[in-house]
């Protein structure tokens, strides 16, 4: 476990937190697996729900650019720690809450897709800049978006990679609740907490019949996994990662 990622169980609801908050969260693979772990254990140790969260300055900033650079080089490949941390999203049988202050980017945003309830600052931002870097979305969100948001918003969104405001989050279906930034935990606690609260197994019955078998999320997460793998290969993105580089440094 990195302490990059700090996993604290209150009461029924774990606390997955991601905790790097001088690079805006942006995920590592050993946070990845950190986080996949806290996931795949908790239906074990009592936890009825799962809290994700972040920083106050930011949620999560997406991927680590160094290891985007390094999976370019050993093949494009996108690493078998994100495969495992979408995979126990996609399998996860517990209700996820996330609790969003600051901007989510890229994963930021489309691990959102997979959780229940999300309360988000109303100061937050969501973007995914995918296809502007050369590439494709990820875990699954070229499935589920358009399914939750509609295609016309899920394009905007995942395609030409248009930001979206809390409130226009929130009246996409990506978002349930849009408070002041200092009342996100709480008010995602407090929701995390209603649904430990409930009768479990009814719980885990009606959200199985909500989401289905996850056998198609995770088909999907394979297939835009191998796009993405030729993607990052492509010269298209060797130039958008370039050019980006360049702007960090200047």
């Amino acid at each position: 476990m990195t302490d990059l990622v700090t996993v604290s169980d209150e009461g029924p609801v774990r606390i997955v937190r991601m905790n790097r908050p001088e690079k805006k969260n942006a995920l590592t693979m050993a946070m990845y697996d950190a986080m996949a772990d806290a996931i795949e254990t908790a239906g074990n140790s009592g936890v009825r729900c799962l809290l994700i969260a972040g920083h106050p300055s930011a949620f999560c900033a997406g991927n680590d650019i160094g290891d985007f650079l390094a999976a370019a080089s050993q093949g494009g490949a996108l690493g078998a720690p994100i495969l495992r941390f979408l995979y126990a999203l996609a399998r996860c049988e517990l209700p996820l809450v996330a609790a969003v202050r600051g901007n989510a980017i890229g994963v930021g945003t489309t691990l959102l897709l997979h959780c229940d309830h999300v309360v988000a600052a109303h100061d937050a931002r969501f973007a995914t800049p995918f296809v502007g870097l050369g590439l494709v979305p990820e875990a699954a969100s070229s499935l589920i978006a358009p399914r939750l948001m509609g295609q016309a918003h899920a394009f905007s969104l995942l395609v030409m990679g248009r930001p979206l405001a809390a409130d226009e989050a929130k009246a996409a279906g990506l978002v349930n609740t849009v408070v002041a930034s200092d009342a996100v935990e709480a008010e995602a606690m407090k929701a995390a907490a209603e649904i430990a609260a409930l009768p479990p197994q009814g719980v885990l019955a009606s959200r199985r019949l909500m989401r289905g078998a996850p056998d198609e999320i995770i088909a999907r997460i394979d297939q835009e996994a191998e796009q993405f793998k030729t993607r990052l290969q492509s010269t298209e993105a060797q130039a958008a990662f370039t050019a980006f580089m360049m702007r960090k440094r200047s």
